[in-house]
């Protein structure tokens, strides 16, 4: 979540990236540098007091020989001569150090070869008695003892030491400064990034919620012209379902006027060839042979013509939809199409309370499917039934014929989406299952007679 939060952060602003990456790089190179200046402070400290413990540690060696060689000539005890054969190893090993660590300090160096050259001259001083002691040469070293030559050699040792000590003590006091301002150095430097980032951290908080401010906004934007385009699509639709029905009713009515037109017009018309040709075959009988085929011939063109004409009447209105219900013309339509098409239909219909204009949506959609089925399903046996459920009616037409992907666009689609605006604009449902080899199943859902004024 952590990781995915870091990385919608560096989505959103780009420029985060970067930043982070300057003040990670710049915080560790103020660590590291204040690290290794506090390394060189305190090494620096650290050759500071071991300078400082060397001269003390030549001062008290020194006055420790002179202690013994004292002893010694009082005595004449060897054993107090070891302080000052000790004394002869540790200074040639504390001068040693001392010159290793005051390399870098040419006013160090100075006193200390001064240092040097006073401390050899004081242990000459005393080699000098003892060798003196060693040889019977009381009398002299008594002289050259009262000659105060020892005091001012070690008063000079001590005077250098003292100098090379406050040279120490000098760099000890720089050293500690300068790791105070390394440390200070390191303190400014965190406290700068940590404003910066806390700079930074609210100016991206700003940025953000003004970034959410506008998100929000243009989201609710956004949902006001959704909603005003659910509205228009809403209101278009609802127009375009009355348009349709419109259109349907007024194809309807123009289907029944053609229908009336032709019935009373044409039928009177070809009725009335028919009683002329009737007349004229009575006066012409056993006279003109040819004449009576011929008019033989015109009466039979004219009851086909008539037959033709209610047939033609017939696909414009039924007749049997106002006469005899919908059972009843449902049942005629599927003997006439098994007859046209050489296939098996079986019929299971319960009598349905429609509105009129519902009975002819439920007769158009069967015709519709039963031209289809004759077209391209190849079928041998088709199921119709209709059948009252609750409040609504259902109609079904299956078939056993070749069927079809629903997924595809079929040379029957335009029928279908036909059936489909037909049933929708009279508030039903119509559903089309079918799948390649199982042939095809449309279904209609319409509101009974008794639900219409609940629908209103």
């Amino acid at each position: 979540m952590v990781v995915d939060a870091v990385v919608s952060v560096v989505k959103r602003s780009p420029v985060v990236f970067p930043l982070a990456c300057i003040a990670a790089v710049a915080m560790m190179f103020i660590s590291e540098a204040s690290y290794w200046q506090s390394v060189s402070g305190l090494q620096q400290l650290a050759t500071s007091r071991d300078v400082r413990e060397r001269i003390i540690g030549l001062e008290r060696s020194l006055l420790g020989a002179e202690s013994g060689q004292r002893g010694y000539l009082l005595t004449q005890n060897k054993d107090y001569l070891q302080a000052y054969n000790d004394v002869l190893v540790d200074t040639e090993a504390a001068f040693k150090d001392l010159d290793a660590a005051h390399q870098d300090s040419p006013a160090a160096r100075e006193v200390l070869g001064k240092l040097h050259a006073a401390t050899q001259a004081k242990l000459s001083e005393l080699a000098l008695t003892i060798r003196m002691q060693d040889e019977g040469r009381s009398a002299a070293v008594i002289d050259l003892v009262r000659s105060n030559i020892g005091k001012e050699q070690m008063d000079e040792v001590r005077l250098l030491s003292s100098k090379l000590l406050a040279l120490a003590a000098t760099s000890v006091a720089d050293s500690r400064a300068g790791l105070y301002r390394t440390l200070l150095l390191a303190r400014t430097g965190m406290a700068a990034l940590a404003a910066l980032s806390l700079l930074a951290l609210y100016l991206y908080r700003r940025q953000s919620g003004l970034q959410l401010a506008r998100e929000r906004a243009l989201k609710r934007l956004v949902q006001v012209e959704r909603d005003r385009l659910d509205g228009l699509v809403t209101q278009r639709t609802t127009e375009l379902t009355e348009l349709t029905r419109h259109l349907l009713t007024a194809r309807e009515d123009e289907r029944a006027r053609l229908a009336r037109n032709l019935h009373d017009e044409l039928g009177a018309l070809l009725t009335a060839a028919k009683l002329d040709a009737a007349r004229i075959r009575s006066r012409l009988a056993g006279r003109e042979p040819d004449a009576l085929e011929r008019l033989a011939h015109l009466v039979t063109t004219l009851n086909s013509s008539i037959a033709l004409g209610r047939s033609i009447i017939e696909d414009l209105r039924p007749s049997t939809l106002s006469n005899l219900g919908l059972v009843a013309t449902l049942e005629i339509l599927a003997r006439e199409f098994g007859e046209q098409a050489g296939v098996v239909v079986h019929c299971a219909l319960s009598p349905v309370r429609l509105l009129p204009v519902t009975e002819m949506v439920v007769y158009r959609a069967v015709q519709e499917a039963f031209t289809n089925i004759g077209k391209y399903a190849h079928a041998r046996q088709v199921w119709l039934t209709m059948e009252a459920v609750d409040d609504t009616v259902q109609v079904s037409v299956r078939d056993d014929g070749v069927g079809f992907d629903g997924s595809q666009t079929s040379k029957s689609s335009f029928g279908l989406l036909g059936m489909r605006f037909r049933v929708e604009a009279e508030g039903g449902q119509l559903s089309v299952t079918s799948a390649p080899g199982d042939g095809t199943c449309v279904q209609l859902k319409l509101h009974s007679a008794e639900a219409e004024p609940a629908l209103a």
